[in-house]
């Protein structure tokens, strides 16, 4: 069986935090921690179900909460499909991509809704030099005016729907970050928002940190859950 190839660090947690209760205790530290985006780390969700509205509204189609929740952690282009079809729109699943992007990235180029405690764990992460990669279905031009607010080096890779073959839930989005930074997919900690991603990151062989926003996730053998980011430090992630 592979034995992960996580250094062993010296906890050094703060008192009243997991990881300050396991103090002097050695920890199995990640080679990297895998970012999804939507959901994860923006609250971007609600931008996306407006903008899908919206379209719905342009062409005359029909569309409901159910139905844009279903597509939540998707490929853009499986999504595209799915609202020409359910949406009954004359516009091509590309079409239907440019149009939600536009509509996203103009509402991202006015606030960006970082979800609770996200960026600050990114930044503890930075500082104490622990690779992250951005893995995301979303397409770069989207992802651009968000990373663009992060510190330059903080993402050491990006993997975004419109560079690879196939998306979430398929392993290879994550296969590829790990690839990206030099790193085995099951010494990486992911963390994501949605079942459809949490699949991919664990077919891929990664442990998932799953803190559910929009949608629920199912429990799996490779899934730990926090309601929130809020709070957690890097040293409360090795204890995952």
């Amino acid at each position: 069986m592979h034995e992960p190839s996580w250094r062993n660090v010296l906890n050094t947690g703060s008192p009243g935090t997991p990881a300050g209760q396991l103090h002097g205790e050695r920890l199995r530290r990640p080679a990297a921690v895998l970012w999804d985006m939507d959901g994860t780390l923006v609250d971007t969700e609600p931008y996306w179900i407006a903008t899908e509205y919206e379209l719905a509204d342009r062409y005359g189609g029909t569309w409901s909460e159910e139905h844009a929740l279903s597509l939540v952690g998707n490929d853009l282009l499986v999504s595209g499909a799915y609202i020409r079809e359910h949406m009954g729109i004359d516009r091509t699943p590309e079409e239907i991509v440019d149009e939600l992007l536009d509509g996203v990235v103009s509402r991202v180029r006015q606030a960006i809704p970082w979800r609770p405690g996200a960026r600050e764990l990114l930044e503890e992460l930075r500082a104490r030099r622990v690779p992250c990669a951005l893995v995301t279905m979303s397409w770069m031009r989207f992802v651009t005016p968000i990373v663009e607010q992060l510190a330059p080096d903080t993402f050491h890779a990006l993997v975004t729907g419109d560079r690879v073959e196939f998306g979430k839930p398929h392993p290879e989005p994550y296969l590829a970050a790990a690839a990206l930074l030099g790193v085995e997919p099951s010494d990486c900690l992911a963390v994501e928002d949605s079942n459809t991603g949490a699949k991919s990151a664990e077919a891929a062989g990664c442990t998932v940190l799953c803190v559910p926003n929009h949608v629920p996730i199912l429990e799996g053998e490779r899934r730990v859950f926090r309601e929130s980011l809020a709070g957690l430090g890097v040293d409360d992630l090795w204890l995952l």
